[in-house]
């Protein structure tokens, strides 16, 4: 557990602990406000009635006494001051009452508060123990023994049972599962796991048991990642954030010296002391900016704790608020807009049977390891055709490859290649190419010594949630939506095309290097997130305003590289982010407006016409409630 989340779980604990007894005092102010409020209207004993509100003062006011003395001793003024002398004040001109009322009000808001800026860390917390503390360690010899998961190291392997929690990341050697990734990836639906496929720890293993070769320590796992980047990101200040403190602390100051000049300014005027003293004891409560100091963090911390819940991990207020702001969204296109996964689009045999041509050309490219020649065994296997004997293979880089079957000649590769083993290329063939590569494919043309017996067109195919997730970007306000790609100009307009990208957006035949050169041009017009697949992009991950990695489980250089980090390849994940900016900006600006409004409101009424302390005290801590109790909402969008 790295530093950051040593001091969250250290700081989680210890305001845990400041809540229990927060609340303690708030309730036994409660009680005796309460106690006090009917003994004076029951005629009750005075020395209990003083002895009610002197244990309600104390219960409710020590807490911000201490706190607004020890800030004072650092020389700074803060809200808890203003709090204390105002109670102070009403007690002075003998309103008892009124100053426990506001105590009271003052406490419970405090409690609140702190509940609710709890939340991101209660969230790493919760992502904590999505890890189990000890896995089924198995030995070379087949036996078995429980180990705590600290122990583990790469390349050991662990028995992971249905229903158990993956201890690490790591990949299936044995066993086939549907694995629950909603922990990690924010995916909703089962995952199915063969062997070969990599699993995150805390994940949940569904129906088999399966075997799982360790790739990363327990401390560098996803998982793991994702508990230091949400604590660090509660740590991080957004540019509201930082003024919202800059303002509350010097405007502390102006409300204090303020209300001291009004006190004389009352007196000037023809008030008596003691309604003079009311007023100004009013006016501390009503222009003190607690609102608005809490309605910024109440809203994105709120948001950073929800966001982690979904698979979305941002590094910090900062990028919350940017994201949410863009005009203009980039994409990577391969990984990213597209699977990254090439896979056969159509096969044309032009001389034999399809699966007899489709059983020749697997049996070439069974010896090749490019991409191009899984995607074709691949789809074989789909169609039920199995490679036939071939030998004397050679790979001709560049182009492709030779092999002999039957005493047969055969070739399977690019254009360059077929124009080095044919004099002559038939029209229908080249008509045939020309129709596959227009449409955005990739071709493997087959041969032999004499003719070309077919093609095979490959691509590259979109996401499913790809074309709907643009589309309603565009719906919630991006007005740019811009695809990057090393790709040629076809197969990016092809792309481009399925997608609803016009062609002018569309930059093809790009170096890492001209994608930041775009980037920063994009960058000239208005605010810009690029999303790639953070592993080939990180300097434009990096130039962008906001740097969004998708798909980034298990992947450091993404989690390093990018501002956001998706840990699902779901474009849907990526439009949730963005709603859940959108929405955060909101609730900002809903907050402060509310949190102004009601303070320049409630000062008015105080200095130019009559407030009861005790409707200052609820309008005040009830806007203070209010706007955290708005940013609250954010953990449930």
């Amino acid at each position: 557990m790295d530093n950051p989340t040593k001091r969250l779980m250290a700081e989680l604990a210890e305001e845990q602990q400041e809540l229990r007894v927060s609340l303690l005092l708030t309730l036994i102010t409660l009680f005796c406000l309460s106690v006090g409020v009917y003994l004076q209207f029951t005629g009750g004993s005075l020395v209990f009635v003083a002895m009610s509100y002197i244990v309600a003062y104390a219960a409710g006011g020590l807490p911000a006494a201490r706190s607004a003395l020890r800030t004072l001793f650092q020389g700074k003024l803060d809200i808890d001051l203003l709090m204390v002398l105002a109670a102070l004040g009403a007690a002075l001109v003998g309103e008892v009452r009124d100053g426990a009322i506001l105590l009271f009000l003052f406490s419970l808001a405090g409690t609140l508060e702190g509940y609710a800026m709890g939340n991101t860390k209660r969230a790493v917390v919760s992502l904590m123990k999505l890890r189990p503390d000890s896995a089924t360690l198995e030995e070379s010899d087949g036996s078995t023994k429980t180990v705590s998961v600290e122990s583990l190291v790469a390349g050991q392997s662990v028995i992971v049972r249905a229903g158990e929690r993956f201890p690490v990341d790591g990949e299936i050697t044995r066993g086939t599962s549907a694995v629950d990734q909603s922990t990690v990836t924010g995916e909703s639906v089962p995952v199915d796991k063969d062997p070969g496929d990599s699993v995150f720890a805390g994940s949940v293993n569904g129906y088999g048991v399966v075997v799982v070769k360790v790739s990363k320590l327990a401390s560098q796992s996803t998982l793991a990642r994702m508990i230091d980047l949400v604590a660090s990101a509660q740590a991080e200040r957004s540019p509201s954030e930082r003024f919202s403190e800059w303002f509350g602390s010097r405007y502390t100051v102006v409300v204090l010296g303020g209300s001291i000049l009004a006190l004389f300014g009352f007196i000037v005027v023809g008030f008596p002391l003691s309604e003079a003293l009311y007023k100004a004891a009013t006016l501390l409560v009503v222009a003190s900016p607690c609102a608005i100091v809490i309605s910024v963090p109440a809203a994105v911390l709120s948001a950073l704790a929800s966001a982690a819940k979904r698979g979305m991990l941002f590094k910090g207020g900062a990028a919350l608020e940017d994201f949410g702001s863009v005009t203009t969204v980039a994409f990577d296109k391969t990984g990213t807009l597209t699977t990254g996964e090439m896979n056969v689009t159509e096969v044309v045999s032009l001389t034999l049977p399809q699966n007899e041509f489709l059983a020749i050309a697997a049996s070439i490219e069974a010896h090749s390891e490019h991409p191009l020649a899984q995607s074709i065994l691949r789809y074989a296997k789909e169609q039920g055709v199995a490679p036939g004997n071939i030998e004397n293979t050679v790979v001709v880089p560049g182009k492709g490859i030779t092999a002999e079957s039957n005493g047969q000649h055969y070739w399977a590769g690019n254009r360059k290649m077929m124009m080095d083993c044919l004099t002559c290329v038939p029209s229908e063939v080249e008509a045939t190419l020309e129709r596959l590569e227009e449409t955005g494919n990739t071709t493997i043309i087959v041969g032999n010594d004499s003719v070309v017996i077919g093609c095979i067109a490959i691509a590259d195919t979109v996401r499913d949630t790809a074309h709907e997730a643009i589309a309603q970007l565009r719906k919630e306000g991006v007005m740019r939506v811009v695809m990057l790609t090393g790709d040629h100009k076809t197969v990016a307009h092809t792309i481009g095309a399925q997608l609803g990208i016009p062609e002018d957006d569309i930059y093809s035949d790009l170096l890492p290097e001209d994608k930041v050169a775009v980037i920063k041009t994009l960058r000239q017009e208005g605010k810009v997130a690029f999303v790639g697949d953070g592993v080939n992009d990180a300097a434009a991950l990096a130039i962008a305003d906001v740097g969004i990695a998708m798909g980034a489980a298990g992947t450091d250089v993404a989690l390093e590289a990018a501002d956001v980090a998706l840990l699902s390849d779901d474009m849907r994940t990526l439009l949730g982010a963005f709603r859940l900016s959108k929405q955060t900006n909101r609730i900002i600006k809903q907050n402060l407006v509310f949190a102004i409004g009601i303070l320049l409101l409630m000062v008015v009424v105080t200095v130019f016409f009559y407030l009861p302390l005790p409707l200052g005290v609820i309008g005040h801590e009830g806007g203070t409630l209010l706007v955290v109790l708005n940013g609250l909402r954010l953990l449930w969008l």
